[in-house]
């Protein structure tokens, strides 16, 4: 007998029919009770990628009773297993549908939204692959792996008419009030910024292990190039300098300098109103002198020290978050969300922009490649930031993307 999974799209249509063969007996969840919606009423989605970081994110989608989670997907059986039976004793249930290939959870017509959690190199193949089978999406940071990649994500969430959002829980979290407060006029015009987000990635040259059993690692290696399966290649250590895990290796990810820059350079970004645009100059470091990234509007990002701004009226350092007040004036602090992953909710039912809209994640993004680029050649860069590309300088702008394996092209 084939399962039915209720959701707001099948919900009334299944019920029709059942009603013809079957007694009706509805539970009281579905009709709408015990503070739960009804199903008609719910959003279904589906965790892509639901490794560790994935799995943890999932856990305030659970908790959100007007979310129906329907389907994960993870490359690893032992990780996918664990996480399916995680979201079936959840809801007290077996609805939760679990595959190894995301594209099969994307064919379906029942799902709504998908929130992506894989390595790096994955993101922009599984957010433009979603948009395009008119999902909404929210992905972890940092969204990219190359800067082509970025303007490629953005054009197809326009083009699908996709609400599109990048994470970074930090930005909110532990910047998003000065960030936030800064971006709202309270701190006065800022002049510089500063954040170390920390080291770029390492070439791998990693020997060959056998595969585990129930890894399938062609597809975990997607769009990168073939290389043989090393467990420090594929594991989510985050000792990057000690190169334990894939955020270690160029190929999968831009290191410590994508991985804290996605936080540090994004709260940045919209506390300086810089968060749609980009520098026109990236100057390296030299000996006395911090990595600068420098603006058309005179203001400078410098790569050194904790988080803080200059401004007319002096230095603000970070506020702690326990000390730290959120600005009572922000669309999506006023809606009553509080959380990213709660904004992107509430833009899926309101069709508004996210506060951490691809564009924005985007450019966070971007900033960090340009600082990885910067180091790579060692020497100072030009950059449009509307044409996105470097001028004058073709060495430059052949890192700018890269090429992608097989199929997995965007």
């Amino acid at each position: 007998m084939k399962k039915i999974v209720i959701t707001r799209r099948n919900f009334l249509k299944s019920a029709t029919i059942s009603s013809l063969a079957f007694p009706q007996i509805i539970t009281s969840n579905a009709l709408g009770a015990n503070g739960v919606p009804a199903a008609s009423n719910r959003i279904v989605m589906a965790g892509l990628g639901m490794g560790g970081r994935g799995n943890s994110v999932l856990s305030e989608f659970l908790a959100n009773k007007g979310i129906q989670v329907v389907a994960v997907n993870d490359v690893r059986k032992q990780q996918m297993d664990f996480v399916q039976r995680r979201v079936n004793a959840h809801y007290g249930n077996s609805d939760c549908s679990a595959y190894e290939d995301y594209r099969e959870i994307l064919a379906r017509s029942d799902i709504d939204m998908v929130f992506c959690a894989p390595p790096d190199h994955w993101h922009a193949q599984m957010i433009i692959d979603a948009c395009k089978a008119g999902k909404d999406v929210m992905c972890e940071k940092p969204l990219t792996l190359t800067i082509g990649e970025g303007r490629k994500i953005v054009d197809a969430a326009r083009k699908y008419r996709r609400i599109a959002a990048g994470g970074s829980q930090r930005v909110l979290e532990d910047y998003g009030a000065m960030a936030c407060k800064a971006n709202s006029g309270e701190y006065g015009k800022i002049l510089e910024g500063n954040a170390d987000p920390g080291t770029p990635p390492f070439q791998c040259h990693l020997g060959s292990q056998p595969i585990p059993k129930g890894l399938n690692w062609d597809f975990w290696l997607g769009p990168a190039p073939w290389a043989p399966y090393h467990e420090c290649r594929i594991s989510a250590d985050y000792d990057i300098i000690g190169k334990k895990g894939w955020r270690s290796w160029e190929d999968y990810s831009g290191g410590r300098m994508t991985d804290w820059g996605g936080h540090k350079f994004g709260g940045l970004l919209h506390g300086m109103k810089l968060d749609h645009t980009g520098p026109c100059e990236i100057i390296p470091p030299t000996e006395g002198r911090a990595m600068q990234f420098r603006f058309s509007t005179g203001q400078v990002i410098n790569v050194r020290g904790h988080f803080n701004y200059r401004c007319e009226g002096g230095e603000i350092n970070y506020a702690k978050r326990e000390s730290a007040k959120v600005p009572h004036d922000l669309r999506w602090y006023a809606s009553g969300t509080k959380t990213l992953v709660e904004d992107f909710i509430h833009c899926v039912k309101t069709r508004q922009t996210p506060f951490r809209d691809v564009e924005w994640a985007h450019r966070t993004a971007s900033l960090c490649h340009l600082g990885n680029i910067a180091l790579k050649l060692n020497r100072s860069l030009s950059w449009d930031p509307t044409k996105e590309d470097f001028i004058n300088d073709p060495e430059a702008s052949t890192l700018v993307d890269r090429a992608r394996r097989g199929p997995w092209q965007i």
